[in-house]
């Protein structure tokens, strides 16, 4: 008998919860299902819809953070130092989150943009982590120049992903 002959008659032997195939049988394709993932936004409750973002978005049980500021002059006179300026913006982040069904404690990843990084990465260090409970979540950071940050004033940008129970 010629290989090709005997590896046709073989019964090939379930792997992996696959099922036998009998000898002659072509093996077929299992189904795969189609997935779309879908995209909602959740707004804060008072937030003006004319922005050209959106502050949160969810796909499935992920949410995404847009960048938040640390200053905006609507909600302060003056921009203040590092620590009041990551207070501010992982405040607005905790709201953004518990509007959205989540918490703190569900961030799986964050990122910020720091301005003078290696004046204001201790002090940020410092308020930072009385936010998040451990594990403290995945984080990066990229440094930027003052005047790099979109507005003058403005000392850190952070934007994060979380899930929802």
């Amino acid at each position: 008998m010629k290989r090709r002959e005997i590896l046709k008659s073989l019964t090939v032997l379930p792997l992996a919860g696959a099922a036998a195939i009998a000898p002659g049988k072509a093996a077929e394709a299992p189904t795969k299902k189609e997935w779309t993932p879908k995209k909602e936004a959740i707004p804060l409750p008072g937030s003006s819809t004319s922005s050209p973002l959106s502050s949160c978005i969810r796909s499935g049980n992920l949410l995404f953070i847009s960048g938040i500021g640390g200053w905006y002059e609507a909600q302060r006179k003056e921009p203040g130092d590092i620590q009041v300026q990551i207070k501010s913006a992982l405040e607005r982040m905790r709201e953004l989150l518990e509007n959205a069904g989540s918490s703190m404690a569900n961030v799986l990843k964050v990122h910020m943009t720091l301005a003078d990084a290696n004046k204001n990465i201790g002090p940020l260090n410092e308020v930072y982590g009385d936010f998040f409970p451990d594990p403290k979540p995945a984080r990066s950071y990229s440094a930027a120049g003052a005047d790099q940050m979109g507005r003058l004033g403005v000392l850190v940008q952070i934007d994060c992903i979380a899930y929802v129970d």
